[in-house]
């Protein structure tokens, strides 16, 4: 197979891929991120700087679990690094200085503008590529900084102007997902002098009780407290935000590095053709190491060869047309499941799902143990298909044009 261009210009930085680490404890040293680099990542969001040693709690992660899979959701408690700003400066400098081909993009959190133009001019100096504003942590145990920054425009406007004050390089303003209007504070810090928008840091959370002790996860000395919320069960809420910021008229050029919930390359793809030119990862590679970028690459590859894409920049923000608002949706038809009885297992979750939670309309054979449309009850609502454990079993079939529907071809 010949091999794909998966460059991608981001903030006019040449990047060999779209694959950062994210900042997190994934990119917290030296060692971590030369490991990742020498694995194949583009580049690396170091850990967040600031003039602050920061003293943590432990334990400080928790997991959310279904039906035995672990890391649906992952609760981190961490703040912004623990080494001393001296210490992070000497390893991103030396990071920089050992992989100059690689991208080091800066993540700073100050508590003052003074601070803020401080923590630029110095990441500018070790020779840091992008500068990451990090106005979203939400477990920061000051007020002053963190997601309640984030949540406030002005403030996101000033600290973004104060960096830009400090610099020259492309700066990314990190936005919180615990808004409702993300396009708000995104435009506020476009507006200060930032190029260009990180998007979702962690959602804040309480990911569960012991209900012996009557104590939050995790605990700490009989307490608990809450804080970010990561992995695969962002995604959707992730996607959700960047694609409301690429259709926003005054953001849709902003270049987006999207976050949230990616573990594998069809993960990727999904926020590049929402509109992010690169993306972060941090929970998938905190259980399955740096490797994963192997599977990304290489996954990535094989679909633009199948698809006879040369350039991954041709696929950024592909996919947003095809976003619009509700009212705007055909409703002139009903699509009808299809039920495969050769694949069939006889499980009867199709027809429990749609009894209790839909419309009655399956009917069960007990000898058979085989499912059938009663088509007169069926809204094609497709509940069934999705809670069928069988890949391809229950498919699209008919599709029945409304009273009101001019009938037509329908792109499924």
């Amino acid at each position: 197979m010949k091999r794909k261009d998966l460059s991608i210009e981001f903030c006019g930085v040449k990047c060999e891929n779209p694959f950062f680490l994210a900042s997190s404890p994934v990119g917290n040293n030296y060692d971590m991120c030369a490991k990742a680099l020498e694995s194949g990542w583009a580049g690396v969001v170091f850990k967040t700087v600031n003039s602050e040693k920061m003293i943590e709690v432990s334990p400080r992660f928790d997991a959310t679990r279904k039906e035995g899979t672990p890391f649906v959701g992952f609760k981190n408690m961490e703040q912004v690094s623990e080494h001393s700003l001296e210490e992070n400066l000497r390893d991103m400098k030396k990071l920089k200085e050992n992989y100059p081909n690689k991208v080091l993009i800066a993540s700073i959190m100050g508590a003052s503008e003074e601070e803020w133009t401080r923590l630029a001019k110095q990441v500018t100096e070790i020779g840091a590529d992008i500068i990451e504003c990090n106005f979203s942590c939400p477990q920061m145990t000051t007020h002053a900084m963190g997601s309640d920054v984030g949540q406030n425009p002005e403030l996101v406007k000033k600290y973004s102007a104060a960096v830009r004050k400090g610099t020259h390089l492309p700066v990314l303003a990190k936005m919180t997902p615990n808004i409702g209007n993300m396009e708000v504070p995104a435009r506020a810090a476009i507006e200060g002098g930032a190029t260009g928008i990180a998007a979702i840091n962690t959602i804040k959370c309480i990911t569960g009780v012991d209900l012996d002790k009557r104590v939050g996860l995790p605990i700490v000395n009989g307490k608990s407290s809450i804080s970010g919320y990561s992995g695969k069960a962002v995604k959707p809420v992730a996607l959700r935000f960047i694609t409301q910021m690429k259709q926003d008229a005054a953001l849709k050029n902003v270049p987006v590095s999207g976050i949230g919930g990616v573990e594998t390359w069809e993960d990727a793809l999904e926020f590049i053709m929402l509109g992010s030119g690169t993306v972060q990862v941090t929970t998938a590679i905190m259980q399955y190491g740096y490797r994963i970028v192997e599977d990304m690459i290489s996954g990535i590859q094989y679909y633009m060869e199948e698809k006879g894409v040369e350039k991954l920049q041709d696929l950024v923000g592909c996919a947003l047309d095809n976003m619009v608002p509700a009212e705007n949706l055909d409703r002139d038809y009903i699509v009808y499941p299809n039920f495969n009885h050769d694949k069939c297992v006889g499980c009867g979750r199709c027809y429990v799902s749609c009894y209790d939670g839909a419309h009655q309309a399956i009917v069960w054979d007990e000898e058979t143990r085989r499912p059938s449309l009663k088509q007169e009850n069926c809204v094609g609502c497709h509940l069934c298909s999705l809670v069928c454990p069988i890949e391809k079993c229950i498919t699209k079939g008919e599709i029945k044009f409304k009273d009101f529907g001019v009938e037509r071809e329908i792109a499924l």
